[in-house]
C-alpha cells in the first residue's frame, strides 16, 4: 500500500473544503469509498471528468473527527494525481470520516464529496507495552544511524543490537536499518538484533508481538527468523518495499515513496519466563528492513 499523495500536501485546517478557493466545477467527485485495515485507511474514488476540455490537476482529500459534511473541522490530508490515497494511522482504533475534492487545472473546484467513514483495525500494539522498541507512528527517525547513515553501521555494532528496554535508548542502541546476508556495506552476513526485557512473573495469558516497518528492499526483502529464550516463534517472510528506507524515514509524510508494511501475531505464555527474557531477531537472507517499532503487547 504506497503513499501516492504530492510533496505539497499539507496538514493545516481548510474551514471549507472545496470553497473559497475560486470558481467552482459542476459536480462532485463520485464512487468514495474508505476501508480501514491494520495501520491504514484505504480510500478510492471514480476518477472526476470535468466538462469543457478541462483536465483534473489533482485532488485533495479531507478528514474529519465528527460525523457529518466537512465543514470547520476538516483536516487537509494530503494531495494526489490518483483517484486512491492511502491514510496512515495509529494503533488504536478510531472512526474518522473523510472527502474529496477534485482541482482541475483553471484552479478550478468541486464541492467536496458527501463524507464517507471508516475506521481502521485495532493493532496488538494498542495493548500494554511488555517491551518496545521504537514508536509506532509510520517513522523511523527515533532509532540510530537515521535516515541515512547506514554506512556507518559496523562502527557502531560491531556485533549486532543490543537493547534492554527501560535502560537503552532507541537513538544510540538500536540501528534504524536491518542488514541482510545480501548487504555489501554490513559485510554480507546474518545480523541478529536483539530485545533483552525482564518480568516479574511469566505471563498466565498469550501474548503478542508487533514489528512495523516503514520500508525494505523492493526485490531482496527476504527473511528473518525470531526466537524468544533460543525457542522459535516464527520465520518471517517480508514484503517488498520502496528500497527508501535506507534514506529517508518518514512513511507519514505526504509524497514518500517509502513503502511500508506491518507484521502481527500471537506470542504463547509458554515461551515466557520470570526474569529476563531474550528476543531475538535473525535476518537469515536478503537485504535490508527499515524499522518503525518493534514490541510484545498484552491485551488490555
Amino acid at each position: 500500500m504506497t503513499d501516492t499523495t504530492l510533496p505539497a500536501a499539507s496538514a493545516a485546517p481548510a474551514a471549507h473544503p472545496g470553497r473559497g478557493y475560486g470558481q467552482h466545477v459542476p459536480g462532485t467527485v463520485s464512487g468514495l469509498t474508505a476501508t480501514g485495515g491494520l495501520a491504514v485507511v484505504e480510500l478510492a474514488w471514480r476518477s472526476y471528468r470535468p466538462r469543457h476540455g478541462q483536465l483534473v490537476d489533482h485532488y485533495e482529500v479531507y478528514v474529519s473527527e465528527r460525523a457529518g459534511r466537512a465543514g470547520g473541522s476538516a483536516t487537509l490530508l494530503g494531495r494526489t494525481l490518483y483517484p486512491h490515497f492511502t491514510h496512515r494511522v495509529g494503533p488504536k482504533p478510531r472512526t474518522r470520516h473523510y472527502s474529496v475534492v477534485a482541482v482541475v487545472d483553471s484552479g478550478a473546484r468541486t464541492r467536496p464529496t458527501r463524507p464517507v467513514s471508516a475506521a481502521n483495525a485495532r493493532s496488538v500494539a494498542a495493548g500494554r507495552a511488555v517491551a518496545q522498541v521504537g514508536e509506532f507512528d509510520h517513522k523511523g527517525l527515533e532509532f540510530a544511524l537515521s535516515p541515512d547513515r547506514s554506512a556507518g553501521y559496523r562502527t557502531a555494532f560491531p556485533t549486532g543490537v543490543d537493547f534492554r528496554y527501560g535502560t537503552s535508548t532507541p537513538g544510540r542502541d538500536w540501528c534504524y536499518l536491518h542488514p541482510g546476508p545480501a548487504d555489501s556495506w554490513a559485510g554480507r552476513k546474518e545480523h541478529t538484533f536483539t530485545l533483552r526485557f525482564d518480568l516479574r512473573t511469566a505471563p498466565k495469558d498469550d501474548l503478542a508481538c508487533a514489528l512495523w516497518l516503514i520500508d525494505s528492499h523492493a526485490t531482496a526483502a527476504g527473511t528473518a527468523e525470531m526466537t524468544l529464550n533460543d525457542s522459535p516463534v516464527r520465520t518471517l517472510e517480508f514484503r517488498g518495499g520502496a528500497t527508501r528506507g535506507s534514506v529517508e524515514g518518514d512513511a507519514s509524510r505526504a509524497g514518500t515513496a517509502l513503502n511500508p508494511s506491518y507484521y502481527e501475531f500471537p506470542m504463547t505464555a509458554g515461551l515466557f519466563k520470570t526474569g529476563e527474557n531474550i528476543l531475538k531477531l535473525r535476518k537469515t537472507s536478503g537485504s535490508w528492513i527499515a524499522y518503525d517499532a518493534l514490541g510484545i503487547f498484552a491485551r488490555e
